[in-house]
């Protein structure tokens, strides 16, 4: 009773014109640090800290709790399609296409009342703020159509929001030119084109692009400028890329071996190495980091982890937090 109170009050103010949802700064802190759970993949530890922002009226909140639980039971679940449900209600139009997906009119009889089903309520809920400019509706178009089998128009509109722009819609682009898509006869063009797109959205600071770039740099064997993208990956907290640049001051020799190139461009620094490995092991228990310190333990002294230690003091907790950068509508 007390959920449906608190739901039933953020349906009534978020309708009222002119009202704020500001979360308390406290709700707030908590919904940050779930965020930051999810970005890591630690779901089990998400929950409590996203339920009352959602509580208080969050739609961002009330979608990622329906991810959180469908994600831990791989499929709709009642809990997740309450708050997918709660979401939807407030127009969004992700909460809707996993509603679609999960057969929520079939399976739990919840079905929209003004539209044939959750596909279509997304599609009139979306398509007039995108034919309003809205770029984030652009892209999410790029979803509903896909869901809805018209493959032509999802890639019309996401090509709008990336010409308009958008950082993600760009470097969706770019993978879908990885992946195949559009007619280039040599795969150093197809490289190229991907490249251009990425690199729109890197230059905007959207992190999953510097990553991108970084790898599409290295198909080309342009080294360097894949080195300095793997780094600004790392400042702006992607995972993968500060492990990369770890294990590259750790044992630089090993990693190139391992990926056939020469993706570290830097000089061996097995404290510094071995010091954002042990941050990234405390910080988010990252398994990868874990592995690469015990295989390279020969590498450095008992003097030298020590020093390590320090190091690891100064990466721990870094701004901005690490994270995977999950799409908002994965798998």
């Amino acid at each position: 009773m007390m959920r449906l109170a608190h739901s039933l009050l953020a349906s009534i103010l978020l309708t009222l014109p002119g009202i704020a949802t500001a979360l308390e700064p406290e709700v707030q802190a908590a919904k940050d640090e779930g965020m930051r759970l999810y970005g890591l993949g630690i779901s089990g530890e998400i929950i409590p800290y996203l339920e009352p922002a959602a509580e208080a009226g969050d739609v961002e909140a009330m979608y990622y709790l329906g991810e959180v639980h469908r994600l831990r039971h791989m499929g709709l679940t009642e809990e997740a399609m309450e708050w997918y449900l709660q979401a939807a209600e407030q127009g969004d139009p992700y909460a809707m296409l996993r509603l679609f997906e999960g057969g929520a009119c079939v399976a739990g009889d919840e079905c929209p009342e003004d539209a044939e089903g959750w596909r279509e309520k997304a599609l009139a809920e979306t398509l007039p703020k995108a034919e309003e400019g809205d770029t984030e509706a652009m892209v999410a178009l790029n979803d509903i159509y896909r869901a809805l089998d018209e493959d032509g128009e999802a890639q019309d509109w996401l090509e709008r929001a990336a010409e308009q722009g958008n950082p993600e819609a760009q470097t969706r682009l770019g993978k879908y030119i990885l992946d195949g898509q559009g007619w280039y006869f040599l795969e150093s063009r197809r490289l190229k084109a991907a490249e251009e797109w990425f690199r729109k959205a890197a230059e905007q600071s959207y992190v999953p692009a510097m990553s991108d770039l970084a790898g599409v740099l290295e198909k080309q064997e342009k080294l360097e400028q894949a080195w300095e993208w793997t780094v600004k990956a790392s400042e702006h907290g992607d995972v993968e890329e500060r492990f990369g640049i770890g294990w590259c001051y750790l044992n630089p020799e090993e990693l190139n071996a391992a990926a056939g190139i020469d993706m570290c461009q830097n000089k061996q620094d097995v404290v510094l190495g071995w010091g954002i490995l042990l941050a990234m092991v405390e910080e988010a228990d990252n398994h990868s980091a874990r592995s690469a310190m015990k295989r390279n333990k020969g590498e450095i002294t008992p003097e030298e982890i020590e020093q390590a230690k320090e190091v690891a003091r100064e990466w721990i907790n870094k701004e901005p937090p690490l994270s995977n950068f999950p799409p908002r509508f994965g798998f």
